[in-house]
């Protein structure tokens, strides 16, 4: 067997700076790749340019810096990468497993019920309107997978052994959105196989995603890595940090209480002679007890920023 050099990433959105959510995130993916002696590298989704704020980007840098958190090699940035993903979308027509569709976001609202069945991100399941062909008189606005109705296996290495049904359970997803812009789900697999990524460490806010994504590896005869998805981080409320839960960018002063948060919240906090520490002093710890099957399954809530 060829032994594969360990390679992980961290690829964070630019809509806004890191919050605590994208700190645990990151230092569990980077705390994997150390202790496996492996490369850590850095990718700017910035693929859905709306969403994007400018100088986002280089506040995220700035931050991972100063937070410790250093990448090998130059960033991945997703928004120079539209040849690259046409090129799969191509690859996906010539096979017959995508197909032109002519819904809208507001035509499938009046369509359906309440009660209609939803995808794990709360989305109404596609009914398949344009899977054998686009309506008379309709125009093509988007493409979507053909997926099968069977189940895909994978083993998460926190959550262990899983299976999703992607007909029954996430339907016909997007791969070139409306707008133009190619969907996460395809960039996200041929980014991953472009830079050669062995292990995937991310939030556990993606863990239904790893299926589709899964799927498009199979299609496009591409590797597909080992999948970790670590706690999600809510606030008080028990909302997912985010920009729209209105999160706090990471604070630039009390680094090292933050990151014994980081560690304690991956079940891995840190001695309490370290304690008041430096982020870079309390990671080079971590890297060296990192037991990935330590690290929690459940939601935890993000303390006050210090």
């Amino acid at each position: 067997m060829t032994f594969v050099p360990y390679l992980g990433r961290f690829a964070p959105s630019p809509t806004g700076p890191l919050h605590f959510g994208s700190l645990v995130a990151a230092v569990a993916s980077w705390l994997d790749a150390r202790a496996a002696s492996g490369r850590w590298l850095l990718r700017m989704e910035d693929l859905d340019r709306p969403r994007c704020e400018p100088g986002a980007a280089d506040t995220i840098l700035r931050q991972l810096e100063a937070y410790g958190l250093v990448w090998e090699g130059d960033v991945l940035v997703q928004s120079q990468r539209d040849d690259a993903y046409a090129a799969a979308l191509g690859a996906l027509k010539a096979l017959g497993a995508v197909y032109p569709c002519a819904c809208t976001r507001s035509q499938l609202a009046r369509t359906q019920f309440d009660q209609a069945p939803r995808n794990p991100e709360g989305e109404i399941l596609y009914p398949g309107t344009c899977r054998n062909g686009l309506p008379p008189g309709a125009v093509a606005r988007a493409w979507r997978v053909r997926v099968p109705d069977v189940s895909t296996h994978f083993v998460d290495r926190i959550h262990g052994a899983l299976q999703q049904n992607l007909a029954q359970d996430v339907g016909d997803f997007i791969v070139k959105r409306a707008d133009g812009l190619f969907a996460y789900q395809l960039a996200v697999v041929v980014d991953d196989a472009f830079q050669g990524v062995t292990h995937v460490v991310r939030g556990a806010d993606l863990l239904w995603n790893t299926p589709r994504q899964i799927y498009l590896q199979t299609l496009l005869g591409l590797q597909t890595p080992v999948y970790a998805h670590v706690p999600l981080i809510t606030n008080a409320a028990g909302q997912k940090l985010s920009k729209q839960t209105r999160a706090s960018a990471l604070p630039e002063t009390g680094r090292g209480t933050v990151m014994a948060h980081a560690l304690a919240v991956l079940g891995h906090a840190p001695p309490a002679e370290l304690a008041g520490t430096e982020p870079a002093e309390q990671l080079a710890w971590a890297a060296v007890h990192w037991q990935i099957e330590n690290v929690p399954t459940r939601p935890a809530v993000a303390k006050p920023a210090p």
